[in-house]
């Protein structure tokens, strides 16, 4: 191991003692989590599944590092909180990184650095991209242990800022700046992610949303051929187009939708007469639900709509959503659509705490393979949430959380001829999780 070894430096005295420190404690690790993350990734074998679809045109014989183990390697990094490739040249030495990647600590050859770290993320062509797209998919749909009666897409995008002269960036009026805007899709009950795309920084049209959507729920009956599927977005998504598709493939939606004179008309009266009980009780704010026929010149057919509306002391505040459901309006409109809010927490969770956003290179190719390879790390994590005790906090915990709590824990590695022995802090306060969390991911693989 060739590195540059830091000066010794000291600290202010502890008990008139002098305090001297050096970056020289030889096999250890400040990661030790990562050995849990081996075990949900080999359950999972999202390496696997993403290396399928790429082509290696290196030459066999002077091969160092396969596309799986550069996969496994950004995936770790991205999950321990490493979200720039330029972190693994030095984790290329760290003994339980090589551990997770099934190489001996200290006796096994280093791991990929940055710039071939950063030849992988460049080198999927536009099919390859693709074809990854389609395994991500596949994997939601592997992730199941039976298949479901029933499944919510929560649909949405979420502002990428770009720094620089990104292909397919757009400079964005609402946003005030150049961005991206990817779009997101989750399962909203379990949180599990189904697609993350790159796209221009500008709002979707009805003919993108709708291709979105053929693409992806195509995939998911390839596999469940009868499962009820509900999208769920905001009106950017409730477009003529993605109605008219859903209404003629068997696909259940509920959308946002802007106010219109029309339905505004068509509401007065029900908003008046609220106004009025709101006044005379004195009450802070006052709601009410109204279910309703509407159809737009464009659409060509009448569709339902719901309309809440709400009175408080600073006005009069009305929104719309079109749906193809049954139900009452207030069933409608707090308990199915406003649950798609939740959706917001899983963007955080990838945007934020695993850092997606890092979509600096030039080439969009490349920015869609970071994207994948940050809903990989994503999986890793949400996985290992899932198989925590369902009564315990760990079952709602953020990932910085578990980051923090279970991944970022010191250890110290020693390689024998015959094992190797990892030693954990004896006061880690979460010990106890961590034990029962390897247990349940040691029969995923040797």
């Amino acid at each position: 191991m060739q590195q540059d070894n830091l000066l010794p430096f000291d600290v202010p005295a502890v008990a008139r003692k002098k305090v001297c420190i050096a970056f020289d404690g030889g096999m250890l690790s400040s990661d030790a989590g990562v050995l849990l993350l081996r075990g949900v990734e080999q359950r999972l074998s999202i390496a696997t599944r993403l290396a399928a679809c790429l082509t290696d045109h290196r030459d066999p014989t002077r091969i160092d590092h396969t596309l799986v183990e550069m996969l496994r390697l950004r995936m770790f990094a991205i999950a321990a909180g490493y979200e720039d490739s330029n972190d693994c040249t030095t984790l290329r030495y760290d003994p339980v990184f090589k551990m997770a990647l099934g190489r001996p600590p200290e006796s096994g050859e280093p791991l990929c650095s940055q710039p071939t770290m950063s030849r992988l993320e460049n080198a999927p062509s536009r099919t390859e991209i693709a074809r990854m797209m389609g395994a991500m998919v596949d994997l939601f749909c592997a992730s199941w242990r039976r298949v479901p009666a029933s499944i919510i897409l929560d649909v949405d995008d979420t502002f990428d800022a770009v720094h620089g002269k990104q292909q397919l960036s757009l400079f964005n009026a609402h946003y005030d700046e150049r961005c991206f805007l990817p779009i997101h899709i989750y399962e909203g009950s379990s949180g599990k992610p189904v697609a993350v795309i790159l796209r221009e920084g500008k709002t979707p049209t009805g003919v993108e949303v709708r291709t979105i959507l053929k693409h992806v729920i195509a995939r998911i009956r390839r596999h469940w051929s009868k499962v009820h599927i509900l999208v769920r977005g905001d009106s950017h998504y409730g477009r003529s187009e993605a109605m008219d598709w859903c209404e003629s493939n068997g696909v259940d939606y509920i959308f946002g939708f802007g106010g219109n004179p029309v339905l505004h008309a068509m509401v007065r009266p029900i908003a008046d007469e609220l106004c009025v009980r709101r006044a005379i009780t004195g009450a802070d704010k006052r709601r009410t639900w109204k279910a309703l026929r509407y159809g737009a010149k464009s659409w060509g057919t009448q569709r339902r709509m719901v309309a809440r509306i709400e009175a408080t002391t600073l006005g009069l505040d009305i929104r719309y959503i079109v749906t193809s459901l049954r139900g009452s309006a207030k069933y409608l409109y707090e308990t199915v659509y406003c649950a798609r809010g939740q959706a917001e927490n899983f963007i955080k969770l990838h945007k934020a705490q695993l850092a997606s956003d890092r979509t600096s290179c030039r080439d969009p190719r490349a920015n869609q393979m970071r994207l994948i390879l940050h809903t990989a790390a994503y999986w890793l994590l949400h996985t290992l949430r899932a198989a925590a005790p369902k009564r315990s906090v760990w079952a709602r915990a953020e990932f910085n959380t578990l980051r923090l709590r279970l991944i970022k824990i010191a250890a110290r590695v020693v390689e024998g001829a015959a094992r190797i022995r990892v030693w954990l802090p004896t006061a880690c306060p979460d010990g106890a999780t961590f034990k029962l969390l390897a247990g349940r991911f040691a029969a995923a693989g040797p």
